[in-house]
């Protein structure tokens, strides 16, 4: 756990224009081929777990079904309603999705290399502050959420903006927040050097609890289930991107999965090593070094964004209120108490004291504990009483909203009037003769 001070840039802004060019046609390739696979290995790996088959007719194996359903819905005709925001309707799928790409141009891909007789870095470009470049241009494309859903014209796309709104200000916080013991340990927020700080351990290890949560809040940030509130079809309709279609509404989805891709690439960059090879690969001379680098690096991405397919096919949606009672109430007062205990160690290991890796990871621990506890404890309270998970019976009128019961069930305990309930054959109220405490032993 050693300063490393700044990072080292002398490799970058010297490259000849065309290689520049390609650089970037590289970077935009990578990103439409990613997105191309994720749709297709999303629908194909949830249907594994759902034992469905999936895509399996256009192409071998249904491998050209995203390709099929990209030209399908740049086909279809775009209609715009009557009572929209032309122009801020036309112009916020462009701020959502140039942002998504523009994120993607300090991600480190690799060490030099020799491409066509020149020695260059496998990154486009890299900055002293090049994290928190990565956090403003993220930031930009909430924008084209909130106006799309108030350019709209209706209700539903509106709250769908909103609900956007709230969620990336409060996970951008413990996002951001999560940063820090990474800044404090590597002394720079380049990323090149973040990577190279990572040389001798990842900071995985070191920093359990800022991973952790930095992968929450990575889910939070793109929108995406269990959190993918500001869409919730079984509320909103579509939420913000209701009033959409075809190439309009492509580019939402494509700016959703560049993110997700974006958000991976700096999960690996800043906890995972980066390019470096991992356990036992490591061990094998050359083995991240050259273009073997970027192997890893892909093998890295692909694993988190495993990981979104895997939560999306295992858990529910959370209640708005759970959600941001989870980010407010937990997450960023973690992250505070985190930020300080990563900070003391580290003064303590510059003062020259021993032995503080182990308190490092012992608090690393603690708090990862008490992050897992909470979640599990916030998503099994009772919708109406807020603390710990209910054992009373299940009550069909409990929280003012009466649902209609079944023919075998009755209100149980209660202790108010039952609801009154309509005979089939006068059509008439029937008046309840007793309380549902009182019908509750023969429920």
């Amino acid at each position: 756990m050693t300063s490393h001070g700044y990072a080292d840039l002398s490799a970058f802004g010297i490259d000849p224009w065309w290689l520049v060019l390609l650089k970037v046609l590289a970077v935009f390739v990578f990103l439409v081929v990613t997105v191309l696979a994720a749709i297709y290995l999303e629908r194909k790996v949830i249907a594994w777990m759902q034992m469905r088959v999936g895509p399996n007719r256009v192409g071998p194996l249904g491998m050209l079904q995203s390709l099929a359903d990209g030209v399908k819905i740049a086909l279809k005709e775009g209609l715009i309603p009557a009572g929209v925001d032309k122009p801020v309707f036309l112009l916020a799928p462009v701020i959502a999705v140039i942002p998504a790409f523009m994120a993607f141009a300090v991600i480190p891909f690799g060490p030099e290399v020799s491409i066509f007789g020149h020695r260059t870095p496998l990154q486009l470009t890299d900055l002293n502050v090049g994290v928190l470049y990565i956090l403003a241009v993220t930031s930009i494309g909430v924008y084209g959420i909130v106006l799309a859903g108030w350019s709209s014209g209706s209700t539903y796309p509106l709250l769908g903006g909103l609900r956007s709104t709230a969620q990336v200000i409060s996970y951008e916080i413990a996002m951001a927040l999560s940063f820090v013991g990474v800044f404090l340990f590597a002394g720079t927020m380049s990323t090149s050097g973040i990577v190279a700080a990572q040389s001798e351990v990842w900071f995985v290890f070191l920093l359990a609890p800022s991973f952790l949560i930095y992968v929450i809040s990575m889910v939070g940030e793109t929108n995406r289930a269990p959190f993918d509130l500001p869409e919730a079809e079984g509320e909103l309709v579509g939420g913000f991107h209701t009033e959409y279609s075809s190439l309009r509404f492509a580019m939402f989805m494509l700016a959703e999965y560049v993110n997700m891709t974006t958000v991976s690439a700096l999960a690996a960059t800043l906890f995972l090593g980066g390019w470096q090879a991992p356990l036992p690969f490591s061990l094998i001379d050359g083995a991240d070094s050259g273009w073997w680098a970027l192997l890893w690096f892909v093998i890295k991405v692909w694993g988190f964004m495993f990981l979104f397919i895997w939560l999306r096919a295992t858990l529910p949606r959370l209640r708005y209120d759970q959600f941001m009672g989870f980010g407010w109430k937990v997450l960023i007062p973690v992250s505070l108490g985190w930020v300080m205990a990563v900070a003391s160690i580290r003064a303590f290991s510059n003062a020259g004291y021993d032995g503080l890796t182990i308190a490092l990871v012992t608090a690393g621990v603690i708090a990862a504990a008490v992050i897992v506890v909470a979640l599990r404890t916030r998503i099994g309270t009772h919708p109406h009483r807020g603390g710990a998970a209910d054992p009373a019976p299940f009550d069909p009128v409990a929280g003012g909203f009466p649902v209609p019961p079944l023919p075998h069930q009755r209100a149980a305990l209660s202790g108010r009037t039952a609801t009154p309930q309509r005979t089939p054959s006068s059509g008439r109220t029937a008046t309840p003769q007793r309380t549902a405490s009182e019908e509750a032993p023969n429920a």
